[in-house]
């Protein structure tokens, strides 16, 4: 399928089209399903689809907020934070995660996921999803336009310091991605994947 008939705009000027199409188009994205708590020690575990891999050596992941959230206060008055991988079993307690509540509120409590305590940092992981990272705030950034000027949204880098997976992910010794069933973001209003063994191919990199 070739781009000669294309629907052609400027971001600036709106889409034209029903819904924005930019989350649909760069997807799908994995989730930042991330678990905070705050100065007096209340959770918070919320889902951002802007999330990704950034490093290998040392492990850095990262996430952007759209405006300044419990989550992005918390890692700034902690320090730390918790990545859980979100998989299909665990889809609509998720989602419940994504619910805006008052700070004072427990998303563990809302969803019926168990809290438990990481090993290297103080924020809780989710019982219940077969990975956890917890990570040590290495930069928290906020993003800038073209022209300069401030936009109202946070880029959060951490630093991977422990890790936990779930030993029946493991095959051999490997990490059977497709094998947990993760879901990923794929825009619209409410679009989601389920990534199964399904899904995977291999290719060799070129020497």
């Amino acid at each position: 399928m070739a781009g000669s008939d294309a629907h052609f705009y400027r971001p600036v000027d709106g889409t034209g089209l029903p819904h924005d199409p930019f989350n649909a188009i760069v997807g799908p994205r994995p989730i930042g399903w991330v678990s905070t708590h705050d100065t007096d020690g209340i959770r918070n575990l919320a889902p951002y689809s802007f999330f990704t891999a950034m490093n290998y050596r040392p492990p850095i992941i990262g996430f952007s907020s759209i405006g300044w959230k419990d989550s992005v206060a918390n890692i700034h008055a902690t320090g730390v934070f918790v990545w859980n991988l979100a998989t299909r079993p665990l889809a609509a307690q998720m989602n419940e995660t994504a619910a805006t509540i008052p700070a004072d509120q427990d998303e563990f409590e809302r969803s019926g996921l168990t809290p438990v305590p990481s090993t290297e940092i103080s924020a809780p992981r989710v019982l219940e999803s077969p990975v956890n990272f917890e990570c040590r705030l290495s930069q928290l950034i906020q993003l800038t336009g073209a022209d300069g000027e401030p936009v109202q949204t946070w880029l959060v880098l951490g630093q991977v310091v422990a890790v936990h997976i779930d030993r029946r992910c493991l095959i051999d010794g490997v990490y059977d991605t497709a094998g947990t069933r993760p879901i990923l973001r794929a825009g619209g209003p409410a679009n989601y994947i389920d990534v199964g063994p399904e899904a995977v191919f291999a290719m060799t990199r070129p020497a």
